[in-house]
């Protein structure tokens, strides 16, 4: 994934910053970012750091929603941040710039040949991040443990054509982007393996169907 300021020099990044207004925050570990943002038409990047956005159940338990690293765009608008059981919890300390919706939008930063790079470069962030976000839906749809992963396989080995699929999470990872319990999962993997339908070597899957 690019980065939303890809082709832009460190005096243009500037320049844009002081054209849109934009904040920068710090969080330490574990701390909510912008708690106000499900009532904030906003933008945010991350510039350093790990966080997530996490669906906070009726019973306490924590659905990762999405990962947000180095260069990620979230919003209210984008991340579906808006829903009251949504938070973002930063994973380690992470800084994050924030820019005004109707700032973004204003017509006359179309004249600046660098907002109108950087405009470029987050919409075909955004556009990546809905496209992730449909393949998860497929994924949740499936209602059976070995179906959703046959699911993720799938659409990994349809973007490469490869057999080999190196994952970009751990294992458990993987459990909590299908929203499946670990254990159920790994037993399924299990049987995946005994089945000679997968091989796995720590975060790289190899399909023996394909």
């Amino acid at each position: 994934m690019n980065s939303p300021f890809a082709d832009l020099s460190r005096v243009q990044v500037n320049k844009l910053y002081n054209l849109l207004g934009v904040h920068i925050y710090n969080f330490n570990k574990n701390q909510e970012i912008l708690p106000t943002i499900k009532n904030e038409n906003i933008v945010g990047i991350i510039l350093d750091g790990h966080a997530q956005i996490v669906n906070i159940e009726y019973n306490g338990n924590e659905i990762i929603i999405e990962d947000l690293y180095k260069d990620d765009v979230f919003g209210s608008n984008i991340s579906l941040t808006n829903n009251e059981n949504y938070q973002i919890i930063s994973k380690n300390n992470t800084q994050v710039l924030v820019i005004d919706y109707d700032k973004l939008l204003n017509p006359i930063n179309l004249k600046f040949s660098y907002f109108n790079t950087f405009f470029r470069n987050l919409f075909d962030i955004i556009n990546a991040k809905f496209k992730e976000r449909n393949e998860r839906i497929r994924i949740l749809e499936k209602k059976q443990i070995r179906d959703k992963l046959l699911e993720y396989f799938d659409i990994q080995y349809k973007k490469t054509r490869m057999r080999n699929i190196n994952l970009p999470f751990s294992l458990k990872h993987l459990a909590d982007y299908i929203a499946v319990n670990r254990s159920a999962m790994f037993r399924e993997l299990k049987s995946l393996k005994d089945e000679n339908l997968i091989k796995i070597n720590n975060r790289k899957i190899t399909l023996l169907y394909k």
